[in-house]
């Protein structure tokens, strides 16, 4: 039992030491600090998302037709279960407590 404890610890203190590594190289998921941030002109947003939906591969017609049966046909099932657990649950309830 002692030895798991001391392997969990040490185990523990590893994951510190990388985890302080990694902070202390200064190497920030955000902006650099020395960076103003400037605002763009509404013409070169429209521009800039125009051309991001160019490299969009957009789905067949069939793969289209494919997606919407499969969600549609998810969904009812699981209004189904709700449906079949609220009755259930009611019958339940109304039997324990005696209901009208």
């Amino acid at each position: 039992m002692a030895c798991k404890r001391a392997a969990k610890l040490r185990w523990i203190r590893q994951i510190q030491v990388r985890t302080v590594a990694i902070d202390t190289r200064g190497e920030t998921a955000g902006k650099p600090s020395g960076e103003k941030k400037t605002r763009t002109s509404p013409a070169l947003f429209y521009r800039q998302v125009v051309n991001e939906l160019r490299k969009v591969i957009w789905p067949t017609r069939k793969d289209l037709i494919t997606y919407t049966t499969v969600v549609l046909i998810f969904v009812l099932i699981m209004v189904a279960i709700v449906y079949g657990l609220d009755a259930a649950l009611g019958w339940a309830v109304l039997r324990v407590f005696g209901g009208s």
